[in-house]
């Protein structure tokens, strides 16, 4: 079993920057992925970008794409990081970290749907003002 922790949400100024932090802990040596996936209020959690963190290999949803999003991880301190880029009020929502400790053999793309995932954080807020 592992556990996530998300940090770094808050409120940020439309246009600023942000950037996310997932740290893992307990089997953290077992997480084959780990995802961010965030929900708005009243929607849908919905995918935003996921890393392996065997091969650091990583993709992002379409949705979430325009370059603003950059998923990385730290594997020596089993930190996943997603930074936000020019803020949109759009932006604004809970973001939730993800992990997959059970192996696949699958493809980093896999790993962009909820049913794959098998660990999740509480989130973290975060806040867009205009």
């Amino acid at each position: 079993q592992v556990q996530l922790v998300e940090s770094g949400g808050g409120s940020v100024p439309a246009g600023g920057s942000l950037t996310l932090s997932c740290t893992v802990s307990g089997r953290a040596g077992s997480t084959f992925a780990v995802g961010w996936f965030r929900q708005a209020p009243g929607k849908e959690r919905k995918f935003v970008a996921t890393i392996s963190m065997i091969s650091g290999l990583y993709t992002y949803s379409p949705d979430s794409g325009e370059g603003r999003f950059n998923i990385s991880r730290n594997s020596a301190s089993n930190t996943v990081y997603l930074q936000i880029l020019s803020l949109k009020p759009d932006d604004a929502a809970t973001y939730y970290c993800a992990a997959r400790t059970v192996p696949t053999g699958r493809h980093i793309s896999y790993y962009v749907e909820e049913r794959n995932f098998d660990s999740w954080g509480q989130g973290t807020q975060v806040t867009v003002s205009s």
